[in-house]
């Protein structure tokens, strides 16, 4: 089992600076989301060859792995040339991943729950064009239902994900959206069974309670998805339940600490999460 950071939080730290600080954090492995310097949201890739490899050495000289690389594109949106221009981006991550030796991609269903239909055939068209270059470069790819993706619900994206039906695709369950995509993480988990090879850990309050409202939105009516990164503890995810759904499903993969909330304290709040992670694992195997 792998341990990860996300270092959203400290995306300030130069690149090539990076490997060492989440070191100093304790962890092992990074799970490494959008960032300007890198691959940013939804654009193409800032980062050339030279710079790859600089990155690389980094790694090494840190005894820091990439668990994942994680961009964001909007490979499966209804419009035509956002996702022509969105598999030329994949394109160009799948390289820099292959160059970087990292075997896991992740990234979200995206497209727009309106319209799903047609996001789901834009997203069929993505991936038969970019199913090929991940089998070639030897690259296995994620998925996680986002809220305000054209599928959110965790059911569906698992049933989704059989339906491609292809060895190296496979489902990552995120903490934080349990009240958006099913508020059921053991029978998300047991469902997906060998499929779920990801885990995201953050906490959230469950903004979809009390008549959806917990949280007063305007205009009334809004379909903003209304969720949070916090600290384990600090919402009303069930963490006892949900590692006891892991270690009875044999979970080996990856759990990735996303938390996103208190930049101002994003060290402590990286080192509490690598602590309160190890305490979830050995309650979970008692």
């Amino acid at each position: 089992m792998k341990i990860a950071l996300d270092p959203y939080m400290i995306r300030h730290v130069p690149l090539l600076e990076l490997p060492a600080v989440v070191a100093e954090l304790g962890y092992e492995w990074i799970e490494l989301s959008p960032r300007e310097d890198f691959i940013p949201f939804f654009r193409h890739p800032r980062v050339d060859d030279a710079t790859v490899a600089k990155f690389r050495r980094s790694l090494a000289a840190a005894g820091v792995g990439i668990s994942s690389l994680l961009p964001l594109f909007r490979w499966s949106g209804p419009d035509e040339d956002a996702r022509q221009a969105a598999v030329r981006y994949w394109k160009r991550s799948i390289r820099i991943a292959a160059d970087l030796g990292v075997t896991s991609m992740i990234s979200e269903f995206n497209g727009r729950p309106e319209d799903a239909d047609r996001s789901e055939a834009q997203f069929w068209k993505s991936l038969d064009e970019l199913l090929p270059l991940f089998e070639r470069e030897g690259i296995k790819l994620a998925l996680e239902p986002h809220p305000d993706d054209f599928v959110e619900n965790g059911y569906d994206a698992v049933n989704l994900i059989r339906g491609i039906n292809h060895p190296d695709v496979s489902f990552l369950y995120c903490a934080p959206h349990t009240f958006h995509i099913g508020d059921d993480a053991p029978g998300i988990i047991a469902h997906a069974g060998d499929l779920l090879t990801h885990v995201h850990l953050a906490d959230a309050l469950d903004h979809t309670a009390s008549s959806g409202n917990r949280y007063i939105l305007n205009p009334p009516g809004t379909q903003a998805r209304i969720h949070q990164h916090l600290n384990m503890g600090e919402g009303e995810v069930d963490f006892d339940e949900l590692f006891r759904a892991l270690h009875a499903n044999g979970f080996d993969g990856t759990l990735t600490a996303c938390v996103f909330a208190w930049e101002e304290k994003a060290r402590e709040s990286s080192l509490f999460m690598r602590e309160k992670i190890g305490e979830y694992l050995a309650a979970a195997r008692r």
